[in-house]
């Protein structure tokens, strides 16, 4: 028989200790000191009559038990923070601190445009923003480090629920002198043979490029991937190569003259689609549906002039 209740705070450092790796680092990431972590990790393998560790020199692991639990753990703190969130929300109108991801290719293009008019709009909410990869911002928010990300679909998971926000085409650059640049009207037949630079694999528009880079026979310039959209631009005007980049950036970062030329391709449909995501079970579902509507009305308001539609 468990004696007692786990305790929020218990399982906040469970949490703690798995993801840190240590007690040292997760008593250092808690403000608390090792003794008393080491002391309430105890009490909650007391009150579950389960060991959820196991120690070694090298470090700290979750036994099978550990492993089973883990989840269930973060769904219990996430859903007493957002017990605290309602309450809150109920009191004051929205606030509270949300931790949201983006993607580096959206985030500096777009966040200026939105965080005003969502701090207009709620005074008392605080997003604590952080850019990461894709994939990786996935991972955070299913183990419950992130709330919210704001990232280009798609997902790999069912556990997530998404509202989309808006579609962003990608438009092609080609520099001045280049021979594309010289036709008034770009068709897919253009393409074949063209040397197309892109963002490394692990975005989600490489795999949208490839895909027309191959449909179209035009050639993925594999030695020269980007690890940023400015470092496409760059190669783009020292003549590597042409490249389809995401129109935000485009109306954030390209302006005349800098030898660059930027042209739609006819009868090519080449976007990204943003969406708003979440866990399915998270307690604030109905407050992310409200806030991914405000930000589709600050995107309609802030960046008409992006050929973004909705």
């Amino acid at each position: 028989m468990a004696s007692g209740n786990p305790t929020i705070k218990q399982l906040e450092y469970f949490v703690s200790v798995a993801e840190s790796g240590t007690f040292r680092r997760a008593a250092e990431r808690l403000g608390i000191s090792q003794p008393t972590l080491t002391a309430q990790i105890y009490s909650l393998e007391k009150s579950l009559t389960l060991t959820l560790f196991e120690r070694s020199r090298s470090g700290t692991t979750l036994t099978p038990a550990g492993r089973e639990l883990l989840n269930n753990a973060r769904q219990v703190i996430e859903e007493m923070r957002g017990l605290m969130d309602q309450a809150a929300m109920i009191n004051s109108g929205p606030g509270g601190t949300f931790r949201i991801g983006v993607s580096p290719t959206v985030g500096p293009y777009l966040l200026p445009h939105i965080l005003s008019g969502l701090n207009h709009a709620y005074p008392s909410l605080k997003l604590y923003v952080r850019e990461n990869m894709p994939k990786a911002l996935e991972l955070d928010l299913l183990e419950g480090r992130l709330d919210l990300v704001l990232i280009p679909q798609p997902f790999g998971t069912s556990r997530l629920t998404t509202e989309v926000l808006f579609h962003e085409p990608l438009q092609l650059i080609v520099p001045e002198g280049h021979q594309l640049a010289k036709l008034k009207q770009i068709k897919t037949r253009h393409l074949r043979d063209q040397n197309i630079l892109t963002l490394e694999a692990q975005y989600s528009s490489y795999h949208q490029v490839r895909t027309v880079c191959e449909a179209l026979g035009a050639n993925i310039a594999r030695d020269y991937e980007g690890t940023s959209l400015d470092a496409l631009r760059q190669m783009v005007m020292m003549g590597v190569g042409v490249a389809f980049l995401p129109a935000l950036y485009i109306y954030s970062e390209i302006h005349q003259p800098q030898g660059l030329i930027v042209r739609d391709i006819d009868e090519l449909k080449l976007q990204r689609t943003h969406v708003l995501a979440w866990r399915r079970n998270s307690p604030n579902r109905a407050f992310y549906r409200q806030l991914a509507e405000n930000i589709r009305s600050l995107v309609k308001e802030n960046l008409g002039q992006a050929k973004v539609t909705f």
